[in-house]
């Protein structure tokens, strides 16, 4: 029977049991199986919510199971604990025997493990009992005998477990469960683990993306309206955008789990990497929502209307519309331009026909380079496809044509826009605005030729914000715009 060090064990009887029950969510996996199966399967299939909800009537075992049989995880890329997966290993050179015990459907349950190849056997729930809690402590109890194993879990519903074990293993560092654990359990060792990562719940909003809302002050820019009222509702839109922008990207991450894992620089984001918690990702979601939905109310019903299309049209791309060819792009064309829409709306300042069509060809432009960028990482990587999307890595000159081709056709239109009599009723030197169109057409070639040679490693636009030379290029086009517009 295996022993631990003193450094590995606090308070403990010798010799332990020989063997080692442990648990999945939180402890073996820096996750929870049951959310992630949920969002798999809400991926594959928009029903999913509806069907879930009929089957936990019939309790949490039976729509563990309907989970399990309608998603689609990985097994292999899940982010399991390093030191737990080294405890366990220990445990077993010392001779102990290692079994999952966990209320994850038994399906998933043998599948992780035949992946780890730890254990000698694997239980999890049966579509009827639930085995978590009392449940799998008299099941332990039953199998092993009471005292006869050890447990390692990291929760509340673990205690009963700890209870009827020889030993018990808390992954945890709250002193508080930490304490339940010694009060009903004499031999006790712990493993550290980190605390609370609220730099990963940040970063899961992505605020860095909160640089395509100053879209949002386009129409009163175009319109030369820079009064105290407009600004204030153009920075309310701002805010409005960026909190719902924000809970879509959440609800986005949640849904790309697989895909996010089986990307190389995708793969360390907070929820597919494990650093925040997939349980605190709808609550979150849903407060950034009712924010953006409350600074849109305080806009009128007209922006409250235009935010309402975008979430839908967002959350459509991120279930549907991402794995269409042609249609993820014109999608993301339309989800910047409607950014440019509610600028107008927010602000009472309507849109005139050269800057929508401008943003059409020039954000289908952008939205290509991302796909670009994408097929060049893959042809790289020799992948036959990428994950998630409907492309292939040979149509990689097609997408990069369309990525210039659109891109020159936005600066055309520029350059018709000099022309137009609009800006002779703006500018006082109107020819000062053909080097916005010559910038332009420099920007539009030099970022397809980055996407290219595969150093776009972000989306255009926020690698833009970062950028040195598109900074240089931005405020270029601002001179030759305030020069236009001084005379």
């Amino acid at each position: 029977m295996p022993s631990l060090g003193e450094s590995e064990l606090s308070r403990s009887i010798t010799p332990l049991p020989e063997v080692l029950a442990v648990d999945l969510d939180g402890t073996l996996l820096r996750s929870n199986m049951l959310h992630e199966t949920f969002w798999s399967a809400f991926s594959l299939d928009w029903r999913t919510p509806f069907a879930a909800a009929a089957q936990l009537l019939k309790g949490r075992a039976s729509l563990k199971g309907l989970l399990a049989r309608r998603s689609a995880v990985d097994v292999a890329s899940l982010p399991y604990d390093d030191e737990v997966i080294a405890f366990v290993r220990d445990w077993r050179e010392r001779g102990g025997k290692a079994v999952l015990v966990t209320a994850t459907d038994q399906a998933l349950a043998n599948a992780i493990a035949g992946h780890l190849g730890l254990f000698d056997e694997a239980f999890g729930s049966d579509g009827t009992s639930n085995l978590k809690g009392r449940n799998k402590a008299a099941f332990l109890v039953e199998r092993y005998g009471k005292g006869n194993y050890a447990y390692a879990g990291d929760a509340d519903a673990d205690v009963p477990v700890w209870s009827a074990a020889g030993h018990a293993v808390v992954k945890s560092r709250s002193s508080r469960l930490r304490a339940k654990a010694a009060a009903v359990q004499s031999s006790v060792s712990f493993i550290e683990t980190p605390g609370m990562d609220l730099r990963a719940l940040v970063k899961a909003l992505r605020p860095h993306q909160w640089v395509k809302n100053v879209l949002v002050f386009l129409a009163m820019m175009g319109a030369h309206r820079f009064d105290g009222e407009t600004l204030t509702r153009a920075i309310l839109a701002f805010l409005a955008f960026s909190f719902v922008a924000s809970s879509v990207y959440l609800v986005n991450d949640l849904l790309d789990l697989s895909a996010d894992r089986a990307h190389p620089r995708k793969r360390n984001r907070p929820f597919a990497s494990g650093r925040a918690k997939l349980e605190h990702g709808l609550p979150l979601t849903l407060l950034l929502l009712a924010c953006g939905v409350a600074l849109s109310l305080v806009l009128g019903l007209g922006f409250l209307a235009v935010m309402a299309i975008y979430y839908v049209t967002t959350t459509a791309y991120s279930l549907v519309l991402k794995r269409h060819t042609i249609i993820d792009i014109c999608t993301l064309a339309a989800l910047y331009t409607i950014r440019v829409l509610a600028g107008g709306v927010a602000t009472g300042i309507p849109i005139s026909v050269w800057l929508l069509a401008f943003s059409l060809f020039f954000f289908f432009s952008l939205a290509a380079v991302k796909r670009q960028a994408e097929l060049v990482d893959a042809a790289a990587a020799r992948k036959l496809t990428i994950h998630g999307r409907g492309y292939h890595p040979h149509d990689l000159p097609l997408v990069a044509q369309m990525a210039t081709a659109s891109g020159y056709v936005s600066v055309l239109v520029m350059t018709l826009y000099v022309n137009s009599e609009t800006v002779t009723q703006l500018y006082r030197y109107p020819a000062a605005l053909w080097g916005i169109s010559l910038v332009l057409l420099y920007w539009v070639s030099r970022i397809t030729f980055i996407a290219h040679r595969g150093q776009m490693h972000d989306d255009p636009v926020v690698f833009a914000a970062r950028d040195k030379v598109s900074l240089a290029c931005g405020a270029l086009i601002l001179a030759f715009a305030i020069v236009g517009a001084a005379g």
